[in-house]
């Protein structure tokens, strides 16, 4: 099960309060279920014996500026700690065992958050390490920066919804200071509730296998062998019923532990959308123009029956576009750099600094943040988009190109010519082979180059102009061209994806009898994934590379109806070769024999 992160504060009103918790936690008295064979440690505060109670009088004293109120809350005492999974993940049932380099790790943790939260303020913190598990507690005096003054409810919220959201931030922030270390928050608005030490022995002394012994009628006799003694219980009634609250009992564990892991994982979703909520509330505000009110009243414009007046203007503002009435103006605009260079009659340049002097850097960067904007979406709308051209295709150098893929890359000729007819694969004036690539619509968006002159040329690339977020070379084989894709497989390299199709077509003999599609992606972020949802078998065929890896469990994540497929060379073509070298062999040594057989 995940580790999740435990914060619990409570309130002590009195000094007497504060007295009675130090003598539990400096374990001044006896204290049930302690192991006195085990040191707990110190992390904040010194050893040299001063008593709880003085600290936090020394604390109020020095800080505050009035005398605390009758009911005020004299000191917070804060509870942190994790759940057993953490720091014994073999075994969380053994208590009183922890491993050594998890519970440093806690303890460094929380006391680098206690002291980042509450500095000074924390008086002590106690790490007890001779109970079930390591827990700490800590002990803030909580004044207000501000007033000076004693306030629980400032720093920790009292009773209430504003507590609650409060406590709840505070949780945030201690999960978020553990989460390196794998400990989780736990559910926002959990029910749950801490169980007590008494209430828990009572739930142990209660469990079904104590009600078994103390039922005289499945005792074992005198002298019972105890092959009877089982076959005599098994038969018994009541031993049946406690089979089934056992069974039930169990069940609902089960279910109990199905719904927390949803709760979990529904929490974190949560969690996710929550932050790119508030960022995207931050990005909207840095992208907000400046309000023209604002910079009408800082160019020194009076407003009057609905106009803003003042050096020749008379301008009404109508949210972010502004007109000047004014007999010689007569002029509109948007924004509050139009508005600055119209009134001031200065560049834009010109308009930033006065933007800077008067509103700051990040005001002045709002405004021209928003001006780009505008002049972009202008630009978008009235600028044709660039199309792209594939690189001209040379007729002379197809053979060189052509050869290249049947002799050194093993493709089949067939399969070769078929791609050349449907215009996916030709030569350029370089001698590349040129892979179009096209959008899921047919319509060509770029090319892959692949260099084929000379011995070891070792070069490509993607033509000028390519739009790689929306192009893939891919092409289809069986069924029918209308058909529905039932299959795709995806490669990450145009000559892979037809090793890929010419290896099943080699094995099988025959082309696939669904229609299947073969793409090249080389990069998980132009994954067609709208298009692939919508297909049922997925191949992640990315080869034998353990640099693909993470690519092809990243495509798992996305689409859940795939699974990986591994070369058993390095890559498909590699694959290709190798099976196209034993096919070679096998008819080598067909024809040896046939030619033996004949010579006698």
């Amino acid at each position: 099960m995940v580790a999740l992160a435990i914060l619990r504060v409570e309130k002590l009103k009195s000094f007497g309060n504060v007295g009675g918790s130090e003598k539990h936690t400096a374990r001044l008295q006896d204290t049930p279920n302690a192991d006195t064979t085990k040191k707990n440690l110190r992390l904040i505060g010194t050893e040299d014996g001063t008593a709880l109670e003085d600290l936090v009088k020394t604390k109020i004293a020095s800080t505050t500026k009035h005398k605390p109120r009758k009911d005020a809350v004299l000191c917070s005492e804060i509870f942190l700690s994790a759940s057993p999974e953490y720091f014994r993940p073999d075994d969380p049932s053994l208590a009183g065992e922890w491993e050594q380099d998890r519970m440093v790790l806690f303890a460094g943790a929380s006391r680098t958050w206690l002291l980042n939260n509450y500095g000074d303020k924390c008086v002590r913190a106690e790490l007890h390490l001779d109970e079930a598990t390591p827990h700490i507690h800590a002990y803030i005096v909580p004044i207000n920066d501000k007033t000076k003054q004693l306030s629980h409810k400032e720093m920790f919220g009292g009773d209430g919804r504003v507590g609650s959201i409060k406590l709840s931030k505070l949780q945030d922030s201690y999960a978020s200071a553990l989460a390196p270390l794998g400990i989780e928050r736990g559910v926002k608005g959990s029910k749950a509730t801490h169980t007590k030490v008494k209430e828990y022995y009572q739930a142990v002394n209660s469990e079904p296998l104590t009600n078994v012994w103390s039922n005289k009628k499945l005792a074992p006799q005198p002298l019972e062998s105890a092959t009877n003694y089982v076959a005599r219980i098994q038969n018994d009634d009541q031993f049946q019923v406690l089979n089934h609250q056992l069974a039930d009992r169990a069940f609902m564990l089960e279910r109990l532990s199905r719904a927390e892991q949803r709760a979990r994982a529904s929490e974190k979703e949560r969690q996710r959308l929550e932050k790119e909520v508030r960022e995207l509330e931050l990005k909207t505000q840095q992208l907000r123009d400046l309000a023209l009110e604002d910079v009408a009243w800082e160019l020194g414009l009076n407003y009057d029956r609905g106009k803003w007046k003042g050096h020749g203007h008379i301008i009404n503002i109508d949210g972010s576009k502004f007109y000047d009435f004014a007999p010689e103006q007569l002029h509109g605009g948007g924004g509050a750099i139009d508005l600055v260079m119209h009134v001031q009659g200065c560049n834009f340049r010109q308009a930033i600094a006065w933007l800077g002097d008067r509103f700051g850097e990040a005001g002045a960067q709002r405004a021209a943040i928003a001006h780009t904007t505008k002049a972009a979406a202008d630009i978008i709308q009235t600028e044709p988009r660039p199309q792209f051209t594939p690189p001209v295709e040379d007729r002379n150098n197809w053979s060189a190109v052509e050869n290249y893929l049947i002799q050194e890359r093993g493709i089949p000729s067939d399969c070769v010519q078929m791609l050349h007819n449907q215009g996916l694969v030709y030569a350029d004036d370089q001698q590349n082979a040129v892979f179009i690539m096209r959008n899921l619509d047919g319509q060509r968006n770029g090319a892959f180059l692949r260099g084929t002159r000379g011995e070891n040329n070792r070069f490509q690339g993607y033509s000028k102009g390519t739009k790689r977020s929306d192009s893939w070379f891919y092409f289809s084989l069986g069924g029918k061209a209308n058909d529905f894709t039932s299959t795709a497989i995806l490669c990450k390299s145009p000559i892979d994806a037809i090793s890929r199709a010419m290896l099943e077509y080699l094995i099988r003999g025959d082309v696939p009898p669904e229609r299947t599609a073969y793409i090249a992606i080389d990069d998980i972020k132009s994954l067609p994934l709208e298009r692939l949802q919508k297909v049922p078998n997925i191949l992640v065929a990315f080869g034998n590379d353990k640099s693909t890896d993470a690519a092809a469990q990243r495509v798992l994540e996305l689409l859940p109806q795939s699974q990986i497929k591994k070369s058993k060379a390095h890559d498909w073509n590699q694959q290709l070769l190798d099976y196209g070298r034993q096919l070679r062999q096998q008819q080598q040594q067909q024809q040896r024999q046939q030619s033996d057989e004949l010579s006698l």
